[in-house]
């Protein structure tokens, strides 16, 4: 047994050796990620929200337990999403449904995370129930310079729909200048078809946060990140965004979304009623796209991938082959929450 746990783990860092220093070059690598992490809500009723709504206060008992495992779960799975190549947790992991930065902090201070000194950006979205987006990074990595909320600002029958902002924020990944976007779309309520022009909107949204950023960085590294309640091959992604599948497509200027090609392979973020979506994405601008001329001299994707591991998968029963869900039916069932997360290696050649 422990021959073959040292095999094990002698194979995981010979691969990592030669990820790094392939061609006798040496790589940084950094992991960026997105996470739903499915109503992350404390136990305090706030009254300016609608959070007595939210499953964790719906509980009848054991609330505080409750909150507590589920801040345990979460936090030991955004540990593990990319160490296998990194040994460390994301250097950038947005996040969305969470209620406020209280939960954010109990997150980046658990055991799981504490060490790596996140710093959080946050802000109070206009949604009913105070479902927020927010940004987690590796102080040590990422360094934030600027940061603004946008609301889409949807109108459905003459009145405001209160939907979640879109967070942009633009910082220093080591040296190099990125900008990021985090997104959480209006739901499917009512309907795919009936709810679609609130996330066309939602798009166009992204659409002019992007300009806004080009007219100070023409050519920026944007990577726009979220659960966006659409799959990939959605009007708001083909029509709105006119996001490109294929890297030989993929003119400047364009908008590079690797999760489609998995999407038609059958590759999903979450499961309803036994149909797969996939929901979580991250794409982004042309400049960080590597066409084959393998020149890292600046960050470049190097793969985007879905973090769905076992541990993450409900086993058994009429939800077999679902993400393991954190609530159901006014229950807590233990598990981590009903998407997967979604995550890219970015690599550059060091000097």
């Amino acid at each position: 047994m422990c021959k073959k746990l040292f095999l094990i783990i002698f194979f995981s860092l010979s691969i990592m050796a030669v990820f790094s220093q392939k061609n006798g070059k040496k790589y940084a690598i950094r992991t960026v990620a997105f996470y739903n992490l499915e109503n992350l809500f404390d136990t305090i009723n706030d009254v300016n929200k609608n959070d007595e709504a939210s499953p964790i206060m719906e509980l009848k008992s054991n609330k505080s337990k409750v909150y507590w495992d589920k801040i345990e779960k979460i936090s030991s799975t955004i540990a593990k999403i990319g160490f296998e190549k990194t040994r460390t947790s994301p250097a950038i992991i947005g996040v969305s449904e969470v209620e406020n930065l209280n939960v954010l902090k109990d997150l980046v201070t658990s055991k799981h995370l504490i060490k790596n000194n996140y710093g959080i950006i946050h802000y109070d979205s206009p949604d009913k129930r105070g479902i927020d987006v927010a940004l987690l990074y590796q102080k040590k990595y990422f360094k934030p310079i600027y940061h603004e909320a946008f609301n889409p600002r949807i109108f459905k029958n003459n009145h405001m729909v209160f939907t979640r902002d879109q967070l942009l924020i633009s910082g220093y990944l080591d040296d190099e200048l990125i900008h990021l976007i985090v997104n959480h779309w209006p739901s499917r309520r009512g309907g795919e078809l009936a709810s679609r022009p609130s996330r066309e909107k939602a798009a166009y949204q992204n659409i002019k946060i992007i300009e806004q950023v080009k007219k100070q960085d023409a050519n920026a590294k944007i990577l726009i990140m979220g659960d966006f309640n659409d799959d990939p091959i959605n009007s708001s992604f083909k029509k709105v965004l006119q996001t490109k599948s294929k890297k030989k497509d993929t003119k400047e200027g364009d908008l590079y979304n690797p999760y489609e090609e998995m999407f038609r392979r059958g590759f999903n973020t979450l499961k309803y009623r036994d149909k797969i979506n996939l929901f979580d994405m991250i794409f982004f601008t042309s400049p960080l796209l590597d066409k084959g001329d393998k020149d890292f001299s600046t960050y470049k994707m190097y793969k985007a991938l879905i973090f769905n591991k076992r541990f993450l998968t409900t086993k058994k029963g009429k939800y077999k082959g679902y993400p393991f869900r954190s609530f159901s039916n006014g229950t807590y069932t233990g598990g981590y929450s009903d998407h997967y997360p979604v995550y890219m290696y970015l690599i550059k050649e060091k000097p």
